[in-house]
């Protein structure tokens, strides 16, 4: 889908906000078996992505986004210390927590999986990969997020964590409208292939 609509003969962009909530719309249109199983291929396209002796900035899913459960579990089976982020919506911030055992996790702040009551403080400067949720993508490496700004303002004072975005095929656009303050992927994992900041930009 084109990120502008006819206007009188004339084109104009479609704002974020429309774009979120055709972004949402295409992402709820897919069945929950056809979410499981595109989850489980980006899962094994993730593994050729993480390098040995990271550690990884994962998002814990809430539907419909891509699942993380099974590369939470692989990376702690390698060994790869997993550090989760929480939401604090008094200064819409994230703070940090190493994730030992996904057992804790439970529905908080937007409903998202957090391991509250069982944290353990990890420290940013720590973090060499972020694994992060998207709406929407295109191939520059743009992405689209919720619109809250949450991990924009942590990746913005975290520069040196490479950036990696996980989303179905289906969310990818031609060209998404972006701000100063946006952060672009470095890394986007599909379903159907690991796409690097640019690849396929004229």
């Amino acid at each position: 889908m084109n990120t502008t609509v006819p206007a009188g003969g004339k084109t104009i962009p479609i704002s974020k906000e429309v774009l979120r909530n055709i972004l949402r719309e295409r992402r709820w249109a897919l069945s929950e078996p056809e979410r499981v199983e595109k989850s489980l291929k980006i899962c094994e396209c993730l593994k050729e992505v993480i390098i040995p002796g990271e550690e990884v900035l994962v998002y814990c899913a809430k539907d419909p986004e891509v699942e993380t459960s099974r590369i939470i579990s692989y990376l702690l089976d390698q060994d790869i210390p997993v550090i989760v982020p929480i939401i604090q919506k008094e200064d819409v911030s994230l703070r940090l927590s190493y994730l030992q055992d996904p057992s804790c996790l439970v529905s908080s702040t937007f409903h998202v999986p957090e391991p509250i009551g069982s944290e353990i403080p990890a420290n940013p400067a720590d973090v060499t990969s972020a694994i992060i949720p998207m709406l929407g993508f295109d191939r520059s490496g743009a992405r689209l997020g919720y619109g809250a700004g949450y991990y924009d303002r942590f990746l913005s004072e975290n520069r040196h964590i490479r950036t990696i975005g996980l989303a179905y095929s289906c969310q990818e656009e031609p060209l998404l409208p972006t701000d100063a303050n946006d952060i672009s992927m470095e890394v986007i994992v599909t379903e159907d292939e690991i796409i690097h900041r640019g690849q396929g930009m004229s």
